[in-house]
């Protein structure tokens, strides 16, 4: 009963979003060789925290409390990769024809490219410096609570961040997608090229996720982890201004850059609104 008391909420939105993808993985056509795994995850993770709360009620209590606010970001990434499971065996693409339309009027009839590339290589190279940056953003917003001597804060944020990535990541399943990168590949891509963008299509080219991109979890991480520094550290609202700049970087950054869909932004925003609303009620 006592390690259940000291389970975290964080910890428990974890684990109901780890037994969420295992109850409906049987509702989608998942490969026989990864059918089994969704089942295992839950248990797996159920191990790790319940090690780490018995380490800190029976071991050394500062060392497993501070690993246990940053296992989340980590368990995180392993909620990304489980998505990729769901991935489907075809698709008629008819959601990435009319997301496409949309992205050319935001494009070139509203000029987005021109004013991005109008200054050369700086602002494509700062959007793709944005993006790459995303991967981090969960053990960032940790950091800052620490860097503010506010660390008995980090696990309601770290409630509101997961609220706004682990939504993204649950509506997966239902809207199978592509990028705009590969399925239109060579169409309408950033007219500069940077290192930074090589490294970036390096790591989604290698490590990406192929079931879907919408909402975009990097449009809901960024705004959540902005809402969350908002609410919770007022005393340094500098955090969370310069947060929810970035997160509005990311934005732009993953149309232009051919990562994402504006509607996969739109939703991704909309999706970081729900983490909006817990933040204010935490």
């Amino acid at each position: 009963m006592k390690a259940l008391q000291a389970v975290r909420s964080s910890e428990w939105l974890l684990a109901a979003y780890f037994v969420y993808v295992a109850l409906i993985s049987p509702l989608f056509p998942l490969q026989p060789a990864v059918r089994w795994l969704p089942f295992l995850v839950p248990a797996l993770a159920a191990a790790l925290i319940g090690t780490l709360i018995f380490g800190e009620l029976h071991g050394n209590r500062e060392a497993f409390s501070m690993a246990r606010d940053w296992i989340p970001p980590a368990l995180t990434l392993v909620a990304y990769r489980e998505m990729d499971w769901f991935t489907p065996l075809a698709s008629d693409h008819h959601l990435e024809l009319k997301w496409l339309e949309w992205d050319r009027v935001l494009l070139y009839g509203w000029g987005l490219q021109r004013g991005i590339e109008s200054l050369g290589a700086l602002l494509p190279a700062f959007l793709e410096f944005c993006y790459l940056l995303v991967y981090a953003v969960g053990p960032f917003m940790i950091a800052v609570f620490y860097f503010a001597h506010r660390r008995e804060r980090v696990n309601r944020a770290l409630f509101v961040y997961l609220t706004g990535t682990l939504a993204a990541y649950a509506l997966f399943p239902y809207f199978p997608s592509d990028p705009p990168r590969t399925l239109f590949a060579g169409s309408d891509l950033p007219g500069v090229l940077t290192a930074i963008r090589r490294f970036n299509l390096w790591i989604v080219n290698g490590y990406g996720i192929h079931s879907s991109v919408f909402p975009s979890a990097h449009v809901s991480s960024a705004f959540s982890a902005a809402w969350a520094l908002l609410r919770l550290l007022p005393e340094r609202r500098a955090f969370g201004c310069a947060m929810l700049i970035y997160a509005a970087s990311v934005a732009i950054a993953t149309v232009y850059g051919r990562y994402h869909y504006a509607a996969d932004v739109a939703a991704g925003f909309g999706v970081s609104l729900i983490a909006a609303i817990v933040a204010a009620a935490v």
